[in-house]
């Protein structure tokens, strides 16, 4: 498969995350029962391509250099190493910039309604309950959590650019999966960039920037990696980037999509979007598998 339809699935795949910024800033108030839903859907996905297919891609490209059994314990070393990298990613960034944690509008806008309460000061005078010093001093920290949050993205979503483009090249159908459920998953994370953006400027246009450009990281991985890489692709570059992937995305899922989409909605809602996930990746496996 060319090199430009692969590079196009990685941009397309990436620009998902001004798509959350969309349904984030023009929403006037957050479903939070859809969006558990969403969440449970995308790690749905991600969990079942994950390890019914991408998995199952590492190892047989192993098995085509190293055999059967070695070809076995590569891809599970190569799992398991991708699972670790996000850990430790996961462990550098803040929890309060982690881009996997979805605030909602009614969160910023607390700070926006303390601004205008008033209280009683005597001989018919009021004065704010949070002064305008205040609150002026909260934007540039709204602004540094969204610009830390799309750091923090681009971070994640650098190998995961390089994995969808070398999927794509080797395999366009599985590219096609892999873009799909990465797309999903990074609709949740606009969202998380989006948000404070905008209570620190006041401005959807800077928040839908930064939040799409926090998603061009996955392009400006799979480019990168494409000009250094391209002299070693073989089955060996690629038994490890699917198993990489692999291990990044489920980790992604349980530790973060299932945890948040409990939170903001029902358990059974969470339960019910994931059980839709798979469905529906599975489906679309069938079909184009």
């Amino acid at each position: 498969m060319s090199v430009g339809f692969a590079f196009a699935l990685t941009v397309l795949a990436g620009l998902a995350t001004g798509l959350g910024s969309v349904l984030a800033l023009f929403a006037k108030r957050t479903n939070t029962r859809m969006l558990s839903v969403a969440l449970g859907f995308s790690a749905g996905v991600m969990i079942y391509v994950s390890l019914v297919e991408i998995l199952q891609k590492s190892q047989e490209a192993f098995e085509g250099s190293l055999g059967l059994d070695a070809g076995g314990w590569a891809a599970l070393a190569s799992f398991l190493g991708g699972i670790a990298l996000i850990a430790v990613i996961d462990r550098l960034v803040p929890t309060f910039e982690n881009p996997h944690t979805v605030r909602r509008l009614e969160e910023m806008e607390e700070s926006e309604v303390l601004r205008d309460i008033t209280v009683d000061a005597g001989g018919g005078a009021t004065v704010p309950l949070m002064p305008a010093a205040m609150a002026h001093e909260q934007d540039p920290r709204l602004l540094r959590m969204g610009l830390l949050s799309a750091l923090a993205i681009g971070i994640h979503n650098f190998p995961e650019g390089l994995a969808t483009f070398i999927a794509a090249l080797e395999d366009p159908k599985l590219g096609v999966s892999i873009a799909v459920a990465i797309a999903i998953h990074n609709v949740p994370e606009g969202i998380a960039v989006a948000i404070p953006v905008y209570y620190a400027t006041g401005s959807r246009r800077k928040a839908f920037i930064y939040s799409a450009l926090s998603g061009l990281s996955e392009p400006v991985g799979a480019l990168i990696g494409y000009l250094f890489l391209r002299s070693f692709f073989n089955d060996i570059t690629f038994g490890i980037m699917f198993g990489i992937v692999a291990g990044i995305m489920v980790f992604i899922s349980l530790d973060e999509l299932l945890p948040t989409a409990r939170e903001y909605g029902e358990h059974h809602l969470a339960v019910y979007g994931l059980i839709a996930g798979m469905a529906v990746m599975g489906v679309s496996l069938v079909i184009m598998l």
